[in-house]
């Protein structure tokens, strides 16, 4: 049976691990072609989206966005109707991390690179790659086994952002806000914020009435809040889900959001886009 020809990009802040990673690779699978490779998050999107790979290798810790957060942007920034790159993730042992991603579905290796558990990975990759190249001789099939692989990555990242071991640790959850203006600290009821956007190092908290600013990560909020209350609908954009009015997609299929008070449009990821079915 001859392997499906592939290229892929390898993120890896580490230049000796990613060499012994590569090799590894060449070793295994000599048609899969390494076409760059980045040593942090934000360099592994920038050339994942540039270069379209079929495979991404993602460290999870990196200087930046972590390898799962780069993941859940690819996602997001993906050319809509084409397949998403199949993703496995770079980590070292962690017994609660990997049942994670046993959990997950999404593929991982370990950090020292264990040939004999690569080969595995190799060998699911090129079966899912095949697969996908198998699509039936119509355009509605083709679209149809597109958004069905594009879903499957998509469930697949949704369970490992939710899953123990990989999402931060859950902390008491807030009532207030403390937003600093000049000299004045505003305590800002936690009830009345309809969402926080992420803003270089700061967070946007918008109410119906005004703008704050805090120096806070969305990384660093999320556990803080009553997932229930406040859904997130993009990487950077967070909202409280009963100040949602309604949901519009627009004629390219893409998701947007009307909050009640506010007169902007929100969009919604393909990542969250589930979040918004009818009844």
């Amino acid at each position: 049976m001859t392997r499906p020809a592939a290229t892929a990009v390898i993120a890896e802040d580490e230049p000796l691990l990613a060499t012994a990673l590569a090799q590894e690779l060449a070793q295994l699978w000599p048609e899969l072609k390494v076409v760059a490779t980045a040593r942090h998050g934000e360099a592994a999107v920038e050339r994942a989206l540039a270069l379209r790979p079929d495979l991404v290798f993602l460290d999870i810790r990196m200087p930046g966005s972590s390898g799962i957060e780069a993941a859940q942007a690819l996602s997001e920034d993906w050319e809509e109707g084409a397949p998403l790159p199949l993703i496995v993730f770079v980590t070292a042992y962690d017994q609660y991390a990997l049942q994670a991603f046993e959990h997950a579905a999404i593929d991982y290796v370990l950090k020292p690179i264990d040939a004999a558990r690569l080969a595995k990975t190799c060998a699911r990759l090129q079966t899912a790659l095949g697969a996908r190249r198998e699509v039936g001789p119509s355009p509605p099939a083709a679209v149809e086994a597109v958004e069905a692989a594009v879903e499957a990555t998509l469930g697949q990242l949704r369970n490992l952002l939710a899953a123990p071991g990989i999402a931060a640790a859950p902390g008491p959850k807030l009532s207030v806000i403390q937003a600093s203006m000049g000299a004045t600290i505003h305590m800002v009821p936690i009830s009345e914020v309809l969402y926080f956007e992420a803003a270089d190092k700061y967070l946007r908290v918008i109410t119906a009435a005004r703008e704050y600013l805090i120096r806070l990560s969305l990384r660093q909020l999320l556990p803080q809040l009553d997932e229930q209350s406040f859904w997130q609908v993009h990487r950077g954009t967070v909202v409280r889900a009963d100040a949602i009015a309604m949901a519009v997609r627009d004629d390219a299929g893409k998701l947007e959001i009307k909050l009640r008070g506010r007169p902007e449009s929100l969009p919604v990821s393909r990542l969250y886009a589930h979040r918004f079915k009818p009844m």
